[in-house]
């Protein structure tokens, strides 16, 4: 049983695999940062110093200042504004990884057209692959 779990572990695609998890989780963590840190800051200052992870709606019908103390009192909130930090988190990450994959596209060979004609023996014209009798000279193929 480890011998056949070695096998499939260690074929490339797995391999592949996991390595694109680790680098995938490592670049959510570098574009969260991004989102976080640097682009909802200045949103939040041109909507009126909004700061997005603040917003929250209290269920319980009491008053918080702050989501923080809301759930210091142990209220049940919604936490709308985290939701428009992770949705916005999602689009950036979409858009980069879009962006990624087209670049990379290009950078890959292209892969060579099918051969739909072949050259007639007889009249060296190009016919179809799948031809039996040549349409220029009239030979078998």
């Amino acid at each position: 049983m480890f011998k056949a779990f070695k096998e499939f572990a260690m074929r490339g695609s797995v391999l592949d695999l996991a390595v694109g998890v680790i680098i995938g989780a490592a670049f959510g963590k570098i574009i969260a940062s991004l989102v976080d840190d640097i682009l909802l800051p200045p949103i939040g200052q041109l909507l009126g110093k909004v700061d997005f992870s603040g917003l929250f709606i209290n269920l319980s019908g009491t008053h918080f200042d702050t989501l923080q103390a809301a759930k210091a009192a142990g209220k049940a909130t919604l936490n709308y504004g985290n939701f428009i930090n992770t949705v916005i988190n999602f689009l950036i990450v979409a858009f980069t990884i879009f962006v990624v994959v087209r670049i990379v596209n290009r950078w890959m060979p292209k892969p060579p057209a099918p051969v739909t004609t072949k050259d007639c023996p007889q009249c060296a014209m190009a016919i179809p692959v799948a031809a039996k009798k040549c349409g220029h000279c009239a030979s078998a193929v």
